[in-house]
């Protein structure tokens, strides 16, 4: 990213910027490196949708990843979607767009994801990288939930995510109290992460719909001052903070305070290099990020140089829920292909493949010692 974005291109470059056995359960060692010939892992890949239906994890494995996709994550949607009779009738809503009633939080989600990854081959296991989802972050009890899944399923997850702090339309849909970036329910959460080793993805939108051009994002200061609260902890922030509505936020500095940068650009050029962030790591999934992305050559080329410029910090994922075929699979990827082509091949690499086997192997290694000392 640069200092000197227009307005006008603000929003495409946001992108730029952005066996063991315990208790009869088998642990699958670390995986191998992904041969050549897959394009890429993917750090963000939603099994079941907001009704809790989907793909089956054999199916995707073996016939959607195939031989395009190397490793996976694999998580639910911890949100389920009530179906009111009262407010559409005989329609059953399957997304949270279609329905004014109320979200609530699915806890059986991790119980169904573990339950498909145990009926998988041992090679094909080795794939996947399974996260803990049905939690409340609002609850000061989430913890107890995610330290039961690691005791119910050993050997099977590796981190927790994608969960939802702040999103547009679903913050507020959600029954209950609404989660908080500065929630201690949510610190609770984030320390236990990092004292099993468990990878994160957080989705917190950077700002409000609808924001005000120019002025600072309301969430930034909070997300930072989290962020740094748990340097121990690896954390993936999805999606860069953009929403579907939540577009990339625009302006000038207000102030010559870092801390109060309301241009895009600068506000992760800002994240890249500072020290107390480097734990953390930007997931550039979704559609949404991507069209940014590509919007025009010259967005492309600065998403292009920053890659290059950061290549150990970013993440590929689609963010894809519940595809039907490889094709739809590879959608998102797709539209990547123009900058894809402009980065080294270094840079390439790490973004697609290889920061995803770092981080993700790391968290196994760690969750897996974890286990092997606390779960009897």
């Amino acid at each position: 990213m640069l200092n000197a974005l227009s307005r006008r291109h603000v929003a495409p470059a946001l992108a730029a910027a952005f066996a063991m056995v315990i208790a009869g359960t088998v642990f699958a060692a670390p995986a191998a490196k992904a041969p050549d010939g897959y394009l890429f892992n993917d750090s963000h890949f939603h099994l079941t949708n907001y009704v809790q239906k989907g793909t089956d994890m054999g199916k995707y494995v073996g016939e959607i990843m195939g031989d395009k996709v190397g490793r996976s994550t694999v998580f639910g949607i911890p949100l389920q979607q009530t179906w009111s009779y009262g407010n559409s009738g005989d329609f059953a809503p399957t997304y949270y767009l279609q329905s004014d009633a109320p979200l609530y939080y699915y806890s059986f989600t991790d119980a169904w994801i573990a339950s498909q990854y145990l009926k998988l081959k041992p090679e094909q296991r080795k794939r996947l990288d399974p996260m803990i989802t049905g939690f409340n972050p609002a609850d000061m009890y989430a913890v107890d939930h995610i330290r039961r899944v690691l005791e119910t399923y050993p050997g099977v997850f590796t981190g927790i995510g994608e969960f939802t702090i702040h999103k547009e339309f679903v913050s507020s849909k959600i029954a209950g109290e609404i989660a908080s970036l500065t929630d201690p329910a949510l610190d609770r959460i984030l320390d236990f992460a990092g004292e099993v080793g468990l990878a994160v993805i957080l989705h917190s939108d950077i700002d409000m719909p609808f924001a005000k051009a120019g002025a600072e994002p309301v969430f930034l200061k909070q997300m930072k001052d989290l962020l740094r609260r748990h340097p121990k902890t690896t954390i993936i922030w999805a999606h860069m903070g953009l929403g579907r509505v939540v577009h990339p936020v625009q302006g000038q500095a207000t102030t010559e305070a870092a801390e109060r940068t309301t241009n895009q650009g600068d506000i992760v050029e800002s994240m890249l290099s500072d020290p107390t962030l480097s734990h953390v790591y930007f997931d550039i999934s979704w559609d949404e990020v991507a069209k940014y992305a590509v919007a025009s050559p010259e967005s492309m080329g600065r998403t292009a140089a920053v890659f290059n410029k950061y290549p150990d910090r970013f993440m590929f994922g689609t963010d894809n829920v519940a595809p039907p075929d490889q094709a739809a699979q590879l959608r998102v990827y797709d539209m990547w292909a123009p900058i894809w082509a402009q980065l080294t091949p270094e840079a390439s690499v790490k973004i697609r493949k290889s920061n995803y086997e770092r981080i993700f192997d790391a968290a196994r290694i760690r969750v897996r010692a974890w286990e092997k000392a606390n779960v009897r």
